[in-house]
């Protein structure tokens, strides 16, 4: 269920339209969709904004096809993070609608686009960061907001990044992506007045493993301003931004 339709719902019974025991059996049955091998929350727009995001990593196509489309007849946006393009191929049998994010892993479903608002900027230290930078992106553009994207501003040419700050500064929230040492986003959030949301990546030699390192810096930032989520979290990266972005 989504807002609105929650909001015609509670309206009908203000109205006397609906009685409250047909409203009560209604809202009884929207949490769970149960498709055997998922039980969806069919309920999480209404509560949260944003309907359920699906993890592609453990399903087969066919699984995630038919949690697609299951979803798509609730929702106008759709999102599966890390997806395959042999998941994409399923779902878009099914859903006609769906397109696949290459770059970010992404399959999304989008029938309905509002003008996007606000501003994020979604910084990546390096190349390397890219895929990690566009799951952010992608996510934080379903979500209603307007993203740029600036990529390879890394600390080892300190130019870069101080060349993007204008930029920055006109954001509501800025997603910082950065493996091996990590260090730009406590330089990102030492240059301007917005919350900076840091995305440590696996990506750098042996001693960065696999992108702990960049978390302990990124955790132990002097700069304030700094938030931190886990290793190659672009879509956590990108929700937290977008939501920042609505507020």
């Amino acid at each position: 269920m989504k807002p609105a339709e929650l909001r015609r719902l509670l309206a009908s019974v203000r109205t006397g339209k609906t009685s409250a025991a047909e409203a009560a059996e209604r809202l009884r049955a929207m949490p769970v969709i149960d498709v055997g091998f998922a039980r969806l929350d069919g309920h999480r727009e209404a509560r949260c904004g944003m309907p359920e995001v699906v993890l592609g990593i453990g399903k087969s196509p066919a699984q995630i096809a038919r949690i697609v489309k299951e979803l798509s007849k609730r929702s106008t946006r759709v999102l599966v993070t890390r997806a395959t393009r042999e998941a994409f191929d399923a779902v878009h049998t099914a859903v006609p609608a769906a397109r696949y994010e290459e770059t970010a892993r992404a399959i999304v479903v989008r029938r309905e686009r509002a003008r996007p608002r606000g501003s994020v900027v979604v910084v990546s230290a390096g190349t390397a960061d890219i895929p990690v930078a566009e799951e952010a992106r992608v996510t934080a553009e379903l979500m209603g907001a307007r993203v740029e994207t600036l990529f390879d501003c890394g600390v080892a040419g300190l130019h870069r990044t101080l060349a993007v700050v204008p930029k920055l500064r006109k954001a509501r929230a800025i997603v910082v992506v950065a493996g091996m040492d990590g260090a730009l986003a406590a330089v990102v959030a030492g240059l301007v007045p917005r919350p900076v949301i840091a995305v440590p990546t696996s990506i750098g030699y042996g001693a960065s493993f696999e992108g702990v390192a960049p978390l302990l810096t990124m955790m132990s930032s002097c700069a304030a301003g700094v938030a931190v989520v886990n290793i190659d979290n672009g879509f956590g990266a990108g929700y937290l931004a977008a939501m920042i972005n609505a507020g």
